[in-house]
């Protein structure tokens, strides 16, 4: 019984990032992957029973939406053709960069993440050496592999995934010096979920689109690599031994709810409500009043970011004012409806799905977000400390490359040669 409910806690954090990064496939980039990755951050704190933990709630959050925010930079449309190859060496290598660029937004974002758990009064974790040195380490690693070296994974496009890559080598040195050894945990399970999640769900795009199906199969793809990335993030996280924070409670969190509540959202708003994306979209929906739909979706969403704003400020902040900050449980639940609800919205908004719907993808979304809400109060984690094997790490490494290679060979074989299908090498 016991097992049982620890996989369903794993499946329901699984199913929070997993949605909430394919609603990102709607705004992509940096911003898109930010929210999506604090949303299941905070899904993690709320399951998890530990009040040290919900005083932890926006820092938290804001430490996971960096780190899987920060992999938004790199590119993937061509890696991701490779994958719909008929050569199984060009497919392999495309499923494996997936594994490695889905594994390197796990990897940052589930390390902050448990670093920011692991951080206390007595154990202080020396945030600006940590960025100062992954800035410094993204960029060493960039020129060397790339412009030196010029090792490239998606020539033409932008080999900044090199750039994540140093970051992660200085996140790693930096966990391992300082004997981070829970965060560490955290980081390589999230990271295997979400390298994983990626190539495995290149794999379901491929078989998706020899079908006669008509859904969105690239959804189905982003989807897979926040499923599999929220349930190792999970993981990792019930399975680390943590210590009680002894952490004195802050006497404000204006900052990072600033900047997890209204700056990444309003990025998100500024970069994709576009007036001249709207008008393409609503155009196929619609054939009349489109510019009156556009503006009345664009003061919508921003009015919605204002409003939970203030929500957040005035309940989590001002009430605070004077006082030191302590959430309760309840108030996290809150914080999580209200913040991914909002995600959910504006991915109807910029769709057109609150007009049609032909996008069957997004109602979906609500069928999780249902599920998330009613089953979430019911769950508590177990939680079971495990010691760091780099033996089986590697065994568990290998497996997932052997089934990968396994997923190769049965997409190549899946359908006949495309025309004009991406070769990363040519024979």
């Amino acid at each position: 019984m016991k097992e049982k409910r620890q996989w369903i806690c794993l499946l329901i954090v699984g199913m929070t990032l997993g949605t909430t990064w394919a609603i990102r496939g709607q705004f992509g980039h940096e911003q898109g992957a930010a929210w999506a990755g604090g949303v299941g951050a905070v899904c993690i704190l709320l399951m998890s029973n530990r009040q040290d933990w919900y005083n932890k709630l926006f820092k938290a959050g804001l430490a996971a939406a960096i780190g899987w925010g920060l992999g938004g930079m790199m590119s993937y449309g061509i890696v991701v053709g490779y994958g719909k190859g008929s050569e199984f060496i060009n497919v392999y290598y495309g499923m494996l960069m997936l594994f490695v660029i889905g594994g390197l937004y796990g990897f940052i974002g589930g390390g902050l993440f448990g670093l920011v758990l692991t951080d206390n009064v007595k154990n202080k974790v020396k945030w600006s050496y940590l960025m100062i040195g992954m800035v410094v380490g993204g960029l060493v690693t960039y020129f060397f592999m790339v412009m030196q070296w010029e090792w490239l994974m998606t020539p033409p496009r932008s080999e900044v995934w090199a750039v994540c890559l140093g970051m992660a080598f200085f996140l790693t040195w930096f966990l391992v010096s300082h004997k981070y050894y829970s965060a560490l945990r955290v980081a390589a399970f999230a990271g295997l979920g979400g390298g994983f999640g990626f190539a495995f769900g290149n794999f379901l795009q491929v078989l998706g689109s020899t079908t006669d199906i008509h859904f969105n199969f690239w959804n189905v793809m982003e989807y897979s690599l926040g499923f599999f990335g929220g349930v190792g993030m999970a993981y990792g996280t019930f399975t680390s031994q943590w210590e009680d924070a002894e952490e004195r409670p802050v006497s404000s969190n204006i900052i990072p709810v600033v900047l997890l509540v209204l700056f990444i959202p309003y990025v998100v708003w500024h970069q994709s409500f576009e007036t001249e994306r709207l008008q393409k979209i609503f155009s196929k929906i619609i054939t009349t009043g489109v510019d009156s739909k556009v503006l009345f979706t664009q003061t919508i969403a921003f009015a919605l970011i204002l409003l939970q704003f203030g929500f957040v400020y005035w309940k989590y902040v001002h009430s605070r004012v004077g006082g030191l900050i302590q959430y309760t449980k309840k108030e996290a639940s809150y914080f999580l409806m209200s913040h991914f609800g909002l995600y959910m919205v504006f991915s109807a908004l910029i769709t057109g799905a609150f007009m049609s719907t032909y996008r069957i993808e997004q109602y979906l979304y609500f069928a999780n977000y249902a599920i998330i809400i009613l089953v979430l109060p019911k769950l508590v984690p177990t939680y079971e400390p495990r010691e760091i094997n780099a033996g089986k790490w590697l065994k568990y490494f290998t497996l997932v490359l052997a089934i990968i290679a396994i997923l190769a060979f049965i997409a190549i074989n899946s359908h006949e040669p495309y025309p004009n299908e991406h070769r990363r090498f040519e024979f």
